[in-house]
């Protein structure tokens, strides 16, 4: 899969980033995601997820829904919204980030990884320090709270489920800020088998 269809995946869910430069962050990250994370469903096993995303690009059609669904929360709230347009932002690239290491780094696992959210945030770290497209604002991505939102947002989207499948050893943290909580929200309602989602239907804000 070539980097353009990559980010055209996502043509909508990024058109949704005010921020010029996050939203080129973002698709820069998107450019060197496994391509895996475009073909496989959002469920391994097909228990934990609705049926449109338990199939070839299910876990795309969950990372978009997730997207709308929080775009649909901030438009419920509209003017009174508690997140500011770069709070929004960041949510909204955390959430099309989040699941895209799902399987680990290598792509022969069939399996959802426990820690997927850190290997995602372990590959936009690399990312940042070895794309050239990174240079000029690398040192500045290190030091400003951007990075330090969107980690903690990535690594605790899954909440309570926080375990290793195996060990039941605690991996991952829980959410704990209000961008953390609208990531892991949106995430987790995309998730129920009991939602489906029209992807036909138009977004107003």
């Amino acid at each position: 899969m070539t980097k353009e269809e990559k980010v055209l995946t996502f043509k909508k869910e990024l058109s949704f980033i005010k921020n010029p430069e996050l939203k080129k962050f973002t698709e820069i990250v998107l450019e060197n995601v496994p391509d895996y994370f475009f073909t496989i469903p959002a469920s391994s096993t097909g228990k934990y997820h609705p049926a449109y995303t338990c199939c070839n690009g299910g876990l795309v059609k969950h990372t978009q829904a997730a997207v709308r669904i929080a775009k649909e929360l901030f438009n419920m709230h509209d003017k009174d919204c508690e997140f500011s347009d770069d709070d929004k932002d960041i949510i909204i690239s955390s959430l099309i980030l989040h699941d895209t290491v799902k399987n680990g780094f290598n792509a022969a696992n069939k399996y959802t990884d426990a820690k997927h959210p850190l290997y995602a945030t372990e590959l936009i770290e690399k990312v940042v320090n070895e794309d050239d497209q990174f240079t000029e604002v690398r040192e500045s991505f290190h030091s400003s709270n951007t990075k330090q939102i969107m980690f903690s947002a990535i690594n605790s989207h899954m909440g309570r489920w926080n375990t290793d499948y195996r060990t039941k050893a605690e991996v991952l943290p829980k959410p704990s800020s209000a961008i953390d909580k609208m990531v892991h929200l949106a995430d987790y309602l995309a998730s129920r088998k009991c939602l489906e989602f029209n992807f036909d239907v138009e977004i107003t804000s």
